[in-house]
């Protein structure tokens, strides 16, 4: 499998707005990427726009900021693509009103990779139904099987995976649902 940048968009556009995220919420480099997991050149290089991080981290980033990961990604007429280890998501629309964020995803998802998600916001959960292939994801300690036409959910807020099982590759829908923020 080729290595392809995870972002369709300007690197610094996303820096920019998690930078300004995390000085909104006073909270330092060190702590953001403590909190994320993730390593402080990481988080510096992402800030800066000199790194194109992965779908993985911008999802562990996000959700120590306590936003969906469409509020650091650009808007444009286009879908945005972002790509995690195995998982290739196209941000279709985010939904908002005062009590939920949703995101709409397409999925691409090839089969022979496993991708692990770090936990989202507390009570976020996602939604997927799958077209073609078949999909094994969910909550790490408990993953779910879905083949065409089926759909599975769970509560995000902890470690999960994605794996297209078989041959084919998965194409598939994801709503991702965050609870604002008390």
């Amino acid at each position: 499998m080729e290595s392809r940048p995870a972002l369709d968009t300007d690197p610094r556009v996303v820096g920019q707005r998690v930078r300004q995220l995390r000085q909104a919420r006073g909270v330092s480099l060190s702590e953001l990427a403590r909190r994320a997991g993730i390593g402080k050149a990481t988080l510096s290089g992402v800030e800066t726009g000199t790194r194109n991080p992965t779908l993985e981290t911008l999802w562990a980033i996000t959700a120590q900021l306590g936003v969906p990961i469409g509020a650091i990604l650009d808007s444009a007429p286009e879908p945005q693509i972002v790509r995690g280890t195995a998982v290739e998501a196209a941000l279709l629309e985010v939904f908002e009103d005062d009590l939920v964020t949703y995101e709409l995803y397409r999925l691409r998802v090839p089969p022979g990779i496993t991708q692990t998600s770090p936990a989202h916001l507390e009570g976020a959960s996602e939604h997927i139904t799958v077209f073609s292939g078949t999909l094994t994801a969910g909550p790490l300690d408990a993953p779910l099987t879905a083949g065409p036409g089926d759909h599975i959910s769970w509560r995000s807020d902890v470690p999960h995976g994605y794996r297209a099982t078989g041959t084919e590759v998965v194409r598939a829908t994801l709503l991702m649902r965050y609870p604002a923020k008390p």
